[in-house]
C-alpha cells in the first residue's frame, strides 16, 4: 500500500488563511456600514447627531484639502512623540534591566503616573510649553512610553539563564551577556509592545490638540464641533483612524524587515497547534 505523504504548506496553502484573515472583519466592517445606513436614512436618530455614512464621506471629500492640512500636523507630532518616546524607553528599560536598586525605585512612580489622566494633563503641557509642536510631542511620548518600558523589561526577564551563565562562565561582561542574550530575547516582546503603543499614539496627538493648538485634527474636531457639523467631526475622525492603521502596519513591516524569524516561530507554533488539534 502507497504511502499518502503530507504535502508541505507553503504559499499556497498560506493564500486561503490569509484571504480568511482579510475577509472576516471587512464583511464585519461592512455590515456595520451598511447597518450605520440603514438606521441614519430610517430617520431613527436625528441626522444632525448621527449623520448617514454616505453624508460622512460626502463631507470628507468636499473638505479633503482642509482635512490634509491638519492631517500633517498631527502625524508629524506622532512620529515625532513616538521616536522620543522608543529612544527613552529602551534607555529606561535597559538601565533598570542593569539596576535593581534603580528598578525597585522607579518601576513604581513610572506605574503611577499612568493613573494621571490625560485629558488633565494636555492642558498643562499645553501651558508649560505652548501651543508648538513641543507639547503635543511630549504627550505622545507619554502615552506611549510605559507600555515599550514594560514590554522591554518582560523580554529581557524572558532570556534563556542557561545561555547567560554559559556566557559569564567563559568570562564575557554583563554588557556582552545583555548584548548577546537578553537583548535578543525581548525583540518578540518589544515588537508587540511598539504595536500597543503606536494606536495609542494619534489619540494622543489629538488629545493635546484639542488642549491648544493652532492646527490639526484636534483643532479641525473641536472646530467642526462648535458649528454642530457632525459629518466633518467624523470625517476627521476617519482620517485619524486611517492614520492609526498606516502607522500599525508600519510597525507590523518594520518588525518583518528587522526580525523575520519572529514570524518563522509563530507559523511553527500555529501549524504545531493545528497538528494537535
Amino acid at each position: 500500500m502507497a504511502l499518502r505523504t503530507r504535502r508541505p504548506a507553503g504559499a499556497a496553502g498560506r493564500w486561503p488563511a490569509l484571504i480568511g484573515v482579510i475577509a472576516a472583519p471587512t464583511i464585519a466592517f461592512l455590515l456595520l456600514l451598511a447597518a450605520w445606513q440603514t438606521v441614519a436614512v430610517a430617520g431613527l436618530v436625528p441626522a444632525d447627531m448621527l449623520p448617514s455614512p454616505t453624508r460622512v464621506v460626502s463631507a470628507a471629500a468636499a473638505e479633503h484639502t482642509v482635512l490634509l492640512r491638519h492631517a500633517i500636523p498631527t502625524l508629524v507630532a506622532t512620529v515625532a512623540g513616538f521616536a522620543l518616546s522608543v529612544t527613552v524607553a529602551f534607555a529606561t528599560a535597559t538601565l533598570l534591566d542593569f539596576s535593581r536598586i534603580l528598578r525597585s525605585a522607579l518601576l513604581p512612580l513610572l506605574i503611577v503616573s499612568q493613573t494621571l489622566p490625560l485629558i488633565a494633563l494636555a492642558p498643562l503641557v499645553v501651558l508649560w510649553f505652548g501651543f508648538g509642536l513641543l507639547p503635543k510631542i511630549l504627550l505622545v511620548a507619554f502615552v506611549t512610553y510605559f507600555p515599550m518600558v514594560v514590554g522591554l523589561l518582560r523580554g529581557f526577564a524572558d532570556a534563556d539563564p542557561e545561555s547567560e551563565r554559559l556566557l559569564a562562565s567563559m568570562g564575557a561582561s554583563r554588557a556582552t551577556v545583555f548584548r548577546l542574550v537578553r537583548l535578543p530575547a525581548s525583540t518578540a516582546s518589544f515588537f508587540s509592545s511598539l504595536r500597543i503603543s503606536i494606536t495609542y499614539a494619534v489619540v494622543g496627538a489629538i488629545f493635546a490638540e484639542y488642549a491648544g493648538a493652532v492646527a490639526g485634527l484636534g483643532v479641525y474636531m473641536q472646530s467642526a464641533k462648535n458649528v454642530f457639523r457632525t459629518d466633518l467631526v467624523l470625517s476627521a475622525v476617519g482620517v485619524s483612524t486611517v492614520l492609526t492603521l498606516c502607522l500599525f502596519g508600519a510597525v507590523v513591516l518594520a518588525e518583518r524587515l528587522a526580525a523575520p524569524w519572529l514570524r518563522i516561530e509563530q507559523g511553527r507554533d500555529n501549524a504545531l497547534a493545528g497538528g494537535l488539534r
